[in-house]
């Protein structure tokens, strides 16, 4: 394979990717309905991740989280389940930043080994590691038993009579217990107890937490007096700051690649700046992901030493409403152009754990759908590119868990097996499935081996040919090789005359041609067309498909 300048992130949720139990019983427990591991991913697993064209993995949910499942055997604290959501548990509600979780083990004493052999068996298969770090807040039970002798746990020396203490790790309510909107027995003899009550972390400041708040977690302090509305208290360098970029160094002293950074703007930015410096001192080449959401923010985070940013409320929300029929393609250069000055930066995806799969009935009903998106998400830029596993065979996540209902995503709070993925590995899918995921291989092997794609520059076609709302037609070019994208998102097929304007001819420098050679890249037709200033190149387009034509 070329050598590869763009980044393609394939985001496993680990507890189930590798798990081929079918019980699926809802609310099940990790002896009725399984639980993948670490293991799992075999040599061969990875070389068939690799052969996709990904360049990175991101094993989600890998850092020991809270659960309902009891591992006090192996010397593990048990968590209150009236504090956890779901059998399995969140994987962003950490109960201790240097542990792995044991769900993953096969022999739970050795999980740590078992996770450093996995990074050295996924850089064998030439690909790179990222994992979650979960810096804006932790597990109500967190409590650290794989710490290293002169770090102190979070907390540990806090004055919780102190609503907000500079050198606090964690925001509390003096003089109130914790009393949230549920039982806190949940079965037990005895209640989960919390006093004082500590802060929740979605920034909810009382004792009280609801429904819709994240209320297994605990905010942390890094400086800032949200009730003194939001003053920052950086100097003296706040405990948090040293205690979490200690935590982002252990990781990274186990070989891995990256972080992808949950809630990152949820922390301020002044803490990234300290840390991701500190971290890249030592780790010139380690990669920082943010999960940004206000467009506003994103070059205060990449300023203050992110590589990438997801950008989910400008192109994913624009490609989505596209699929849906909800807006114009022209709403694609929209999107684009808010970024543009940052376009490397931005981390493109269709789905990631957080979002509704696109086959699921909340989004387009059908895998095939998405295949026009995928092909402008994947070849517009230079950027990364997100796939989530199971994607490529367009899985449904239609199931009803337990904690996660039936919602379109794949849980991430219990036990499950995922269909596709266990079809996949006893080469059982359906031919439709097959043929996905066959699209998904050529589209994402041309984003990482086209040098127009990994090195060239984009020009969208989109303003001399106002007339089209279904389809999207942009160029890519480096050096000789010039690539003509035009994605259909009609359920029909389309004859499209794609204007190519003179501005394009001089910005890209293409040489005029009666009858140039085009290759379609997807399908391997050949066809030839003049390629000529401010006339039209004649493509017809499959539905819900593209075609990539290389002269």
């Amino acid at each position: 394979m070329a050598s590869q300048n763009k980044l393609i992130v394939y985001q496993v949720f680990t507890r189930l990717y590798g798990n081929r139990q079918v019980t699926r019983k809802e609310n099940g427990t990790i002896e009725e309905n399984g639980c993948g591991k670490l293991n799992d991913f075999t040599p061969t697993a990875l070389k068939r991740i690799r052969e996709m064209g990904v360049s990175h993995i991101w094993y989600t949910g890998v850092i020991r989280h809270a659960t309902q499942t009891d591992y006090s055997a192996y010397g593990i604290p048990r968590q209150h389940p009236a504090v956890v959501k779901g059998r399995a548990g969140s994987p962003y509600a950490i109960t201790d930043y240097y542990d792995i979780d044991p769900d993953l083990a096969t022999d739970v004493n050795q999980r740590m080994q078992e996770f450093e052999a996995l990074v050295e068996r996924t850089h064998k298969a030439g690909m790179k590691v990222i994992i979650d770090f979960v810096p804006n807040h932790v597990a109500r039970q967190y409590h650290s038993i794989c710490k290293p002798e002169w770090v102190k746990d979070l907390g540990e020396e806090d004055k919780p009579q102190n609503g907000f203490d500079p050198q606090n790790n964690f925001y509390y309510c003096p003089g109130q217990r914790f009393t949230p909107y549920f039982d806190l027995y949940h079965g037990e003899q005895e209640p989960y107890l919390e006093e004082p009550a500590k802060a929740t972390g979605n920034d909810c400041f009382h004792n009280a937490p609801g429904m819709n708040d994240w209320y297994e977690t605990v905010k942390l302090n890094y400086g800032l007096d949200y009730y003194a509305g939001r003053v920052g208290h950086f100097s003296p360098i706040p405990d948090t700051w040293t205690k979490m970029t200690d935590i982002l160094l252990f990781w990274a002293s186990k070989g891995i690649d990256g972080f992808r950074c949950d809630m990152a703007e949820m922390v301020p930015a002044a803490f990234w700046h300290w840390a991701t410096d500190k971290v890249k001192f030592q780790y010139p080449d380690l990669l920082f992901i943010g999960e940004v959401y206000n467009p506003a923010e994103y070059r205060n985070y990449l300023a203050a030493g992110f590589d990438y940013l997801y950008d989910k409320v400008g192109m994913y929300d624009t490609v989505r409403d596209v699929i849906c029929g909800r807006q114009s393609t022209h709403a694609i250069t929209g999107a684009w152009q808010q970024t543009d000055d940052i376009r490397d930066h931005m981390l493109y995806f269709l789905e990631n754990h957080d979002e509704q799969r696109v086959a699921s009935d909340f989004f387009a009903a059908n895998g095939r759908k998405g295949v026009p998106g995928l092909v402008v998400s994947a070849l517009l830029q230079q950027n990364p590119l997100m796939i989530y596993a199971g994607q490529e065979y367009g899985e449904r996540g239609m199931d009803k868990e337990g904690f996660s209902g039936n919602d379109g995503r794949t849980t991430i709070f219990d036990y499950w097996s995922i269909d596709t993925l266990v079809r996949a590995a006893k080469h059982k899918l359906t031919d439709e499935e097959e043929a996905l995921k066959d699209i998904y291989n050529k589209v994402l092997h041309i984003a990482t081996t086209e040098k127009a794609v990994t090195e060239g520059v984009s020009f969208d076609l989109m303003y001399v040919n106002p007339d089209y709302h279904r389809q999207y037609a942009f160029l890519r070019k480096a050096g000789s090789e010039l690539l003509l994208v035009v994605a259909n998102f009609d359920e029909q097929p389309a004859t499209m005359d794609v204007t190519i304007p003179s501005h394009a001819f001089g910005f890209l420098k293409i040489r005029e041609k009666k009858a140039a050679k085009g290759v379609d890249l997807l399908s391997g037709r050949t066809l030839k067309r003049q390629l000529k200033r401010d006339e039209a190149v004649t493509v017809d387009v499959d539905p819900l498909s593209a075609v990539i034509l290389k002269f």
